[in-house]
């Protein structure tokens, strides 16, 4: 049914559980995987809200960023491999988290894009927004939400 999963990670516990749903519905239809991490970029000026740090820090924190995500991709691959999954990895630098989700599954060509979901609420989903919600919203291919 499917032949390539896209599942979006941040490393948190709530998309880990997303990522072993991803790589067992890839398991169970043989089904190539692609593991997406968005990484944001540090806010350059004080109306982006950043903090005035020089360009080195700057650097220095967007690259602990881009290890980490790393890190977080790395997992997923061994997690997919020991499972017998086809796995690629891909980092993306974006602050419009939902569309590179987005454009990243129509460039890898995805059947289905896999998410996990905090299922906030109210208030706090005003405020907070929901990443899972614009792909949702937003994306032609089938979403699966997972919680």
């Amino acid at each position: 049914m499917f032949k390539r999963i896209l599942v979006a990670t941040d490393g948190s516990t709530l998309s880990k559980k997303a990522v072993s749903g991803a790589i067992a519905m890839a398991a169970q239809h043989d089904a190539d995987l692609v593991a997406l991490t968005v990484v944001p970029r540090y806010p350059k000026n004080y109306f982006d809200g950043a903090m005035t740090f020089s360009h080195e820090d700057v650097a220095r924190i967007e690259q602990q960023w881009a290890e980490k995500a790393q890190r977080t991709l790395d997992a997923v691959s061994e997690k997919a491999k020991a499972a017998g999954v086809r796995v690629k990895t891909a980092a993306v630098n974006s602050d419009l988290v939902a569309d590179a989700v987005i454009a990243a599954a129509k460039k890898h060509k995805s059947d289905l894009i896999v998410m996990a979901s905090h299922g906030r609420k109210g208030l706090k989903r005003l405020l907070l927004g929901s990443e899972t919600q614009h792909v949702l919203t937003h994306s032609t291919l089938p979403v699966l939400v997972l919680r």
